[in-house]
């Protein structure tokens, strides 16, 4: 955790535990390192987008040369877990990139439940789950999420709007939108 910096835990209000997943993470970093990812956070977003996941990226990344480590060494279970740690800098845009992985089906439902339990994630995934069950009530890794992850208290604060796992979905090219639909 970066000192003096306001994470997704002050926030919330949680307590913070000894991740084995972010010393994991941060040693990723400095074998697969991206020159203009100053956090930790940052090399996340930078990983996210590698795989596809784009709702959210960096500025200035012109030049970099990242190259990101292969699915075998970071799966995107775990990336998902890592982009959700309470210990991350708050950017709620970071669980965007989450969400939109598990929207396009990118993740095995039982193994990132797993990793989510072991990281202590289940309540940021379980509101994930809730705010994109509202735009697409029937897709369905996002509910056997909610299924798997089982009653989670809830949060004391707000976390991310559902509009912003969504996108609209327009009618004739107009403003108002007809629909949503969650960004995969």
């Amino acid at each position: 955790m970066t000192i003096g910096v306001d994470t997704l835990a002050k926030r919330l209000g949680m307590a913070v535990h000894v991740s084995p997943l972010r010393f994991r993470l941060r040693a990723l970093r400095d074998r697969f390192p991206s020159r203009t990812a100053k956090v930790l956070e940052d090399w996340l977003i930078d990983e996210a987008n590698a795989r596809g996941a784009r709702v959210v990226s960096r500025a200035n990344r012109e030049g970099d040369g990242f190259v990101a480590p292969p699915i075998e060494t970071l799966s995107n279970e775990e990336l998902v877990v890592g982009l959700c740690q309470i210990q991350c800098i708050d950017r709620p845009q970071i669980l965007r990139l989450a969400a939109q992985l598990i929207s396009r089906r990118a993740v095995d439902c039982a193994r990132l439940c797993l990793a989510a339990e072991r990281e202590r994630v289940g309540r940021i995934l379980a509101e994930l789950a809730k705010q994109a069950l509202r735009v697409e009530p029937d897709h369905d890794l996002w509910r056997d999420l909610q299924a798997g992850l089982g009653n989670q208290a809830p949060l004391r604060d707000s976390l991310l709007h559902w509009t912003r796992l969504a996108e609209p979905v327009l009618k004739d090219g107009r403003v108002n939108a007809a629909a949503w639909r969650l960004v995969a």
